[in-house]
């Protein structure tokens, strides 16, 4: 694909600005204050996803909160096409992945909250969502599998996520596996404690008990 030219350049980083600031709207946070639960990472992990949130008790809350998470980043990246349309077929694609990165990063590296924010699970959905429905199937394929077979759902995200861009490349779009690549090894580091404790066998299985 060709690179943006420098009239493009402009769209292309307002469109990243336009991830990060979508991807940066800590839902969990918001939807345990706004039930009364006070401040999500005072509680578990500390971390703002949906996984911590259903540490509340609240599978509502939790359930919101991952569909939040993952449709900011599939919002981004929609609004970001319809902005690319305008500015060369050769470059229509750079804003929609800028703004799938961003929405990423915002999730991730919230600025409004020093920096700490999510595992990136449920964006990285999002953003394959809009850019992928195919790949989309896979990676829950893959991951159901995996979470069934073995109950580590940490381990079902990270095989999946791993996986995304290879299916990706086999489907001919090698802009959006460089893409997911990325995303993948963000994904990977952010979850570098479940990784030590899966080696180490702490990890807890889905269903378990305490």
């Amino acid at each position: 694909m060709t690179a943006p030219s420098d009239i493009a350049w402009p769209v292309v980083l307002g469109c990243l600005a336009l991830g990060y600031a979508l991807g940066s709207i800590p839902f969990g946070l918001i939807f345990t204050r706004l039930a009364g639960l006070g401040d999500v990472r005072a509680i578990g992990s500390g971390n703002i996803g949906a996984t911590n949130v259903l540490r509340t008790g609240r599978k509502g809350l939790a359930a919101a909160t991952l569909l939040g998470d993952a449709l900011k980043g599939t919002a981004a990246v929609l609004i970001a096409q319809r902005i690319g349309q305008g500015i060369g077929q050769g470059f229509s694609e750079w804003p929609a992945l800028a703004a799938g990165l961003g929405a990423f990063l915002g999730h991730l590296f919230p600025v409004w909250l020093g920096f700490k924010g999510g595992k990136g699970v449920a964006t990285f959905l999002g953003v394959l969502l809009a850019l992928s429905p195919l790949a989309l199937l896979a990676f829950a394929a893959i991951w159901l599998g995996l979470a069934f077979t073995l109950r580590y759902s940490s381990l079902a995200a990270l095989a999946a996520s791993a996986a995304t861009p290879i299916i990706l490349g086999a489907l001919g779009d090698p802009s959006r596996a460089g893409l997911f690549l990325v995303l993948g090894l963000l994904l990977w580091w952010k979850h570098a404690p479940n990784i030590r404790r899966l080696v180490d066998g702490t990890e807890g299985r889905i269903g378990q008990k305490g």
